[in-house]
């Protein structure tokens, strides 16, 4: 369960099996008391060091889209997921869940579907055999932007539950 010991109403939940900047959201919401919810299936187990009462572990089953179903459930308004998957992206959305990706793009209604539409394209091109481009290697700006990204999303969430003020 999620610490009584939270100040804030809202939890950080992250898509864990392939996160790059866990230390960055352990570090940040630490700061901010934001209890941190990490999803992962038991093939990536994690054992985190010292006792957090403010980060949870939720293994799931190593089957497909298992992490992704707890994460959906986990969900709520106002929450912060941290993903890459625009499928799992959407569904939070739907749920008034911020999903914001390791590279510090922020997922918003406005551009979901296109991404979604272009993931869409991709697939069939390579299905048929074609090739599409990848991601670029993550880096150092990646790990800065991203940490930019969430600094500001728990600041716009602390300032609307009154718990920031100016």
């Amino acid at each position: 369960m999620i610490s009584n010991r939270s100040r804030t109403d809202f939890k950080i939940i992250v898509d864990a099996d392939s996160c790059p900047v866990k230390d960055i959201v352990f570090k940040t919401a630490g700061e901010k008391g934001v209890p941190v919810v990490l999803v992962s299936s038991v093939s990536h187990q994690m054992n985190l060091e010292g006792d957090n009462d403010d980060i949870t572990v939720i293994t799931v089953d190593n089957i497909p889209q298992a992490a992704d179903i707890q994460i959906v459930n986990s969900s709520a308004g106002g929450d912060i997921v941290i993903t890459g998957d625009y499928g799992l992206a959407a569904m939070v959305l739907s749920k008034g869940a911020v999903p914001v990706s390791a590279r510090g793009f922020v997922f918003t209604p406005g551009n979901i579907d296109r991404l979604l539409v272009q993931r869409h394209i991709d697939a069939r091109i390579r299905r048929g055999g074609g090739r599409t481009k990848g991601p670029k290697a993550f880096g150092a700006e990646d790990r800065l932007r991203f940490e930019k990204a969430l600094k500001k999303l728990i600041t716009e969430r602390l300032k609307q539950a009154g718990q920031v003020f100016d």
